[in-house]
């Protein structure tokens, strides 16, 4: 009995210290990982307004990524016991508890530059990056609004580019009136945004092809042999261009397809053809063309003229275009003052000035298109290289 009673302590204290232990890590760590997220998330928002800024002074943009975080966290617990003041009234043993964390983040930060820079920055977007924001469920007149750069309609006597730019008195309402009428038709859940699908055809003489020759024909093509005309039929099927458009490109004839798979294959991978015909939704007003979509410099620079050199103005639909839900003045709405905006949930300093998305009620416009903006930076994104790179490493 007495030697029971002298293991139960020390029982008890280790117990007590390795319970510590396993509760104490998982809630260092979790808040330390939040932390790390929240931190990157607004530095992120912080570089786009500060670059937005620089745009509206005609500065050079500039952008950092953190490439890697490697953080070490030093738990360490001790227990003990000691005797407590309990007089002339018996014994009795008192546990000491003591622990600490230490935490030991090494930071590497990379500037975006050099071929970097040109990739990311300067490069417009392809076709695929849009389709690939519009399968999120992203509107399409917000994406077009900032992502494309002019529209290009084929007219008689040949094309002509209306820019998305507002000194353009003649382009810039046309754009805007094709972009609120292909977001008419998305909210008729009635446009497709797809790839070109269709089957190339060729024939070929039967002695021409040997037997090794036809076992490789079959691994990547269709085969038939017609007798009569000793020729072999091969097709494959081949996913085109993508092309917008207010009916099925289904529908339309295996020729017709490839046709207009060929025409679009002439421009370059930053223009999206636009077919909206009559007798489908959204035919009321019918055109075809091209949008070409812009460069992440590009739009930041948008974005910056936009706040008092070269703002955005009002611009009604067509008269044909059914009523929209949303047609906002400006893309996305920048707030410059002298102090910090009231209600702006971020703002940030430059050349003693404040910089932030204007706050609003009801369908949230602004920040949606903020988000849009935070999405299409980190779809410039390559793998940020972790040796041999001009970093800067904080370590603390």
């Amino acid at each position: 009995m007495p030697s029971s009673a002298r293991i139960s302590p020390a029982l008890t204290t280790l117990s007590l210290t390795l319970a510590l232990s396993g509760c104490v890590s998982p809630i260092t760590l979790d808040r330390a990982v939040r932390a790390y997220d929240d931190t990157t998330s607004e530095l992120l928002s912080k570089q786009l307004l500060v670059n937005i800024a620089r745009a509206r002074h005609h500065q050079p943009i500039h952008f950092t990524g953190v490439s890697n975080i490697a953080a070490t966290f030093n738990f360490q617990f001790n227990a003990g016991a000691t005797p407590a003041l309990t007089g002339s009234a018996g014994g009795m043993i008192t546990p000491i508890f003591g622990g600490s964390v230490a935490e030991n983040p090494t930071i590497t930060i990379v500037p975006v530059e050099g071929e970097e820079f040109t990739k990311r920055m300067l490069t417009p977007f392809q076709e695929s990056k849009l389709t690939l924001l519009l399968r999120q469920g992203a509107d399409i007149d917000l994406v077009l609004r900032l992502l494309a750069g002019e529209f290009r309609r084929q007219e008689t006597g040949g094309e002509t580019a209306y820019y998305n730019k507002p000194s353009d008195s003649q382009g810039y309402p046309l754009f805007r009136r094709v972009v609120t009428h292909v977001s008419s038709i998305q909210d008729r859940n009635a446009l497709y945004v797809e790839p070109l699908m269709f089957e190339k055809r060729w024939s070929l003489p039967a002695e021409m092809v040997t037997t090794d020759g036809f076992q490789k024909l079959q691994q990547e093509f269709s085969v038939e042999y017609d007798a009569a005309a000793r020729q072999y039929r091969i097709a494959k099927r081949v996913t085109g261009r993508i092309v917008i458009t207010n009916y099925d490109p289904a529908l339309l004839s295996n020729e017709e397809r490839a046709r207009m798979n060929e025409a679009a294959e002439h421009s370059p991978d930053n223009e999206i053809p636009v077919d909206i015909r009559p007798g489908h939704p959204g035919g009321e007003y019918p055109f075809r063309g091209q949008f070409r979509l812009r460069s992440f410099a590009n739009i930041l620079n948008f974005i910056g003229r936009g706040i008092a050199e070269e703002p955005e103005y009002d611009v009604p639909k067509d008269p044909r275009t059914p009523a929209v839900a949303e047609n906002p003045i400006r893309a996305i709405e920048i707030v410059e003052s002298d102090g910090k905006p009231d209600g702006a949930d971020l703002a940030v300093s430059y050349r003693d000035r404040y910089y932030a998305v204007r706050p609003e009620t009801g369908y949230q416009w602004n920040q949606e298109g903020f988000r849009l903006l935070s999405q299409l930076f980190q779809m410039t994104v390559t793998d940020l290289p972790r040796i041999g790179v001009p970093g800067i490493t904080i370590a603390k």
